[in-house]
């Protein structure tokens, strides 16, 4: 299983220290990954996490002020990348094309796109869930060849489900992980959207989940350790 662990725009540099002392405690088989703030980057020091980014910039090195590039990343041994957040697509009306340029200059690095996609509230009523989805994945890989295609990690985040403490059942969890494997087959999916410690014994029961992308708990590293015990179980 994988498990990512994304800390948005959390943690001062202290905290972050201080965060990190209690996450090298955690010992586990899973794959765990540590997406903190671009400025806590510099600060991970943890041996049981691979690093991971929380975005990266679509252009290479250059005049572009307040960017920073996937060479920069992984000048700091950036495994990993968060990549169309739904909270970047809605407040920073991130594109289809600049998601699908920022996935290339990861790849070009050496660097794996964890690229999220999910419906809203309102596309769900309107049973639009796959057409969404989609277009979200179709419009990501373009111009990839299959080999780059993947090394792509997908992570399902029903946006509706993000922070509201609600989750798909399972069925509708398997009914979307199936139909993303009709277009991407070889590629690992992980699910997020409100999964805690509470939830995971009945998500793990979904067996088509190759693990979890986690926001608000990732703060909270004694439920975090009570979630990967869990799953472990």
């Amino acid at each position: 299983m994988i498990i990512a662990l994304n800390n948005k725009s959390n943690l001062t540099k202290q905290e972050f220290i201080k965060y990190q002392e209690q996450l090298s405690n955690i010992n586990t088989s899973n794959k765990m990954i540590l997406c903190p703030t671009f400025l806590n980057i510099s600060q991970f020091n943890l041996s049981n996490f691979s690093l991971g980014s929380q975005d990266v910039s679509a252009t290479n090195d250059g005049a572009y002020t307040g960017e920073i590039s996937a060479k920069d990343l992984k000048s700091y041994n950036v495994e990993y990348a968060i990549i169309g957040h739904s909270e970047r697509r809605a407040y920073q009306k991130e594109s289809f094309e600049e998601i699908n340029a920022k996935i290339k200059k990861l790849l070009e690095n050496n660097i794996t796109p964890i690229l999220c996609v999910g419906e809203t509230k309102k596309e769900k009523e309107q049973n639009k869930t796959k057409e969404i989805i989609k277009k979200e994945l179709m419009t990501a890989i373009v111009n990839l060849k299959n080999v780059d295609k993947n090394k792509i990690i997908i992570a399902y985040e029903p946006i509706w489900s993000i922070g509201t403490g609600i989750i798909p059942n399972n069925n509708e969890i398997t009914e979307v992980f199936e139909y993303i494997k009709t277009f991407l087959p070889n590629n690992k999916i992980l699910y997020g959207g409100s999964a805690n410690e509470e939830n995971i014994t009945t998500l793990k029961q979904c067996n088509i989940i190759d693990g979890f992308l986690l926001g608000g708990i990732s703060l909270k590293p004694d439920k975090l350790k009570i979630f990967v015990s869990k799953l472990e179980k």
